[in-house]
Parts: structure tokens; sequence; C-alpha cells
């Protein structure tokens, strides 16, 4: 395992980072009249995601960090849920938005093991 010297070196951040880039080429196709409903919200919650990461790791105290992360998931969770109401309403196919909501479960996945390692550490 390589040493961590940013955010950037982070592979969830990498992979949030990812996410939000298919969020915003998933949504360029939805219709102008989502542009500030689903479209929005949507890169909102997405760009979030990588956000938080980055601006907690660069917090001073532990505990700030995990609420920064805490705040992911959660953003984490909102871009899953539309990019289901986006399949569900028929702005996106399964064949698109599926894999993205697999990759955003992935995120998931790798915040709870970095939420569970910080929480481990001794107090910066």
């Amino acid at each position: 395992m390589s040493e961590v010297r940013s955010y950037r070196d982070l592979v969830v951040w990498q992979r949030a980072m990812d996410v939000a880039v298919a969020t915003y080429a998933l949504t360029r196709d939805f219709p102008r009249e989502e542009l500030f409903g689903l479209t929005s919200q949507s890169r909102r919650a997405a760009v979030s995601v990588a956000a938080n990461i980055a601006e907690g790791y660069g917090r001073a105290s532990k505990q700030s960090y995990l609420n920064f992360l805490r705040v992911a998931r959660g953003s984490l969770k909102e871009l899953e849920t539309h990019l289901m109401l986006a399949e569900r309403i028929g702005l996106a196919g399964s064949d698109v938005a599926g894999p993205l909501i697999e990759q955003s479960e992935e995120v998931g996945r790798m915040l709870h093991g970095l939420i569970d390692r910080v929480q481990a550490t001794p107090s910066r």
C-alpha cells in the first residue's frame, strides 16, 4: 500500500471522482426541463461526495474528518436515489444507471471502511 500524502491519493476519492464524471455524462442527455431538477440535484450530490472527502481530509481534527466522511456517505445515498428515480421515470436506461449505481455502492463500501479506519486511529 502506498503512502497517502493527499486526499488525491485516497482510492475512495478517485472512485468518487469517477462517479461524478459518469453522473455528468449520464445527465447530459436528460431533458432540458430537468436542468434545475434531477440533472442539477444528481450532479450536486455526485460532486459533494468527492468534495466532502477532500474537505474532511484537510480538517485539523479526527471528529471533523469523520463528520465530512459521513456527509459524503449521505450524498452518495442521495445520488443513488436520484439515479434510481431517473431509471424509474425513464430518463436513464438500466444499462447505464445500473452500473453507475454499482459504482456508487462500491464507493459506499470504501467510505464505510475508511470511516472504520479513521475511528480506530488515535486522534490527530
